[in-house]
């Protein structure tokens, strides 16, 4: 069977169970059937799907985005996007404040003038440090979109998304995202930081989305990407990379009961992360949530984080993880996480072991069972401890996930993911 018939298989039953509940063709009618993942959980995902005629946008421009976005409040709403909007389309020299000019922070704050032991925080408003954070401020407010609950945000045909934008989920309840493609934001103004490690760090900000204390979401049929701005082309100043990336999918702050199903995950370094600190201020409201289901994603020339996690119970099955000579690990392996990660497939190139495909950050037991690391059956626990014996890990994630569809052999999910996943397999 070639892509074309297995795209029309994979895609039909990707939404079967949402067309028993919704027949409608619409995608932005479509729901997250029973069982598929965590976010089927309790009340299920349903997404805007109920919105009458008033509360259905076709939205072709950033602003149009966000108008539609606020408008209605929290009422069910449809958002269609036709066509690829760019946030940033005046470019970063807009956000810029007056008198900011990067060769002077450079000049500045080199770490032979200034040196490695203080931080920039005290530094006035009107130095290059206090021009910068007005400049990151400007983006900051441009960029982000708040999306509602119970709102539908769905590509129309085939070549819908979103460049430099940055959708923020937060404290909300039943989301659904679809068929889109986000090229990841580039943060215009990253912050040097001479005390982070031994030689000083560029840190950035904006995640392409963020579910931050949310619940009920659903991520479908998306392609995440560095696109026209990868890591491998940033510069290098004060010897260390000019970092423009955050995270391409990022499960935070209390957030609870995500399915994302069907997405293409590629070029990018930190990928995805749930739960954002291991300190105990975070903890008390993460203990108990960040469950979040991933299946039949495509991971694809990444360095970490597919995802690392902390505290949740996540299910990871019928994923394809396909490696390059950059490659770090797929599933970190934090504080108390709870991690299952059944029946995937991973591809590595020559001279990377699969003791690689897990990194252990802290003690905590998962269960990894009928992974296949090219073509072979591979205990990823035992090849990992067998390689890294000072990071050894435990089996047994002391849980049993339910909310699956069904389980497609380990085997074929290469060619079942590599073509069903991600944005213009469904319009």
């Amino acid at each position: 069977m070639g892509c074309t018939a297995l795209v029309l298989s994979v895609t039909a039953t990707a939404s079967a169970q949402a067309e028993s509940r919704s027949p409608s063709r619409d995608l932005g009618r479509q729901v997250l059937g029973a069982n598929d993942g965590w976010a089927a959980y309790g009340t299920g995902t349903t997404g805007g799907a109920a919105a009458d005629a008033a509360h259905v946008y076709t939205v072709t421009t950033w602003a149009e985005f966000k108008a539609a976005l606020a408008a209605g409040g929290s009422a069910p709403k449809i958002v269609k996007v036709k066509g690829v909007i760019d946030a940033v389309a005046e470019g970063c020299d807009a956000f810029a404040a007056p008198g900011y000019d990067f060769d002077a922070y450079l000049a500045k704050y080199a770490p032979g003038t200034w040196g490695l032991d203080t931080d920039l925080s005290a530094e006035p408003d009107d130095s290059p440090e206090g021009l910068r954070r007005a400049s990151a401020a400007a983006q900051d407010q441009a960029i982000k979109a708040n999306v509602p609950a119970n709102t539908t945000i769905v590509g129309v045909g085939r070549n819908a998304g979103f460049k430099g934008a940055s959708l923020q989920i937060k404290a909300v309840d039943n989301v659904i995202v679809r068929n889109l493609a986000f090229e990841s934001p580039i943060d215009c103004f990253p912050q040097w930081d001479p005390t982070d490690g031994s030689k000083g760090n560029w840190n950035s900000e904006y995640d392409t989305a963020v579910v931050y204390g949310s619940t009920h979401v659903w991520l479908d049929h998306n392609t995440f990407t560095d696109g026209s701005h990868p890591d491998s082309a940033a510069p290098t100043y004060f010897g260390m990379l000019y970092q423009q990336h955050d995270g391409e999918l990022d499960i935070v702050r209390g957030a609870d009961l995500v399915t994302a199903s069907w997405n293409a995950f590629t070029e990018h370094d930190k990928t995805i992360l749930i739960g954002n600190s291991d300190s105990e201020s975070t903890a008390a409201g993460d203990r108990g949530h960040l469950r979040a289901t991933f299946h039949h994603n495509l991971f694809s020339g990444l360095v970490e984080r597919a995802p690392r996690v902390r505290f949740g119970q996540v299910d990871s099955y019928n994923n394809h993880f396909v490696a390059d000579g950059g490659y770090s690990y797929s599933f970190g392996i934090g504080k108390e996480s709870r991690l299952v990660a059944e029946h995937n497939a991973f591809t590595l190139p020559q001279g990377i072991s699969a003791a690689k495909v897990l990194k252990r950050w802290n003690v905590s037991p998962l269960t990894a069972a009928d992974n296949y690391v090219n073509g072979v059956q591979t205990d990823l626990i035992a090849v990992h401890n067998a390689e890294i014996p000072a990071e050894t890990l435990q089996s047994d994630a002391g849980w049993t996930p339910t909310l699956r569809t069904g389980i497609d052999p380990a085997k074929a999910v290469p060619r079942i993911v590599d073509c069903g996943a991600g944005a213009g397999r469904l319009g």
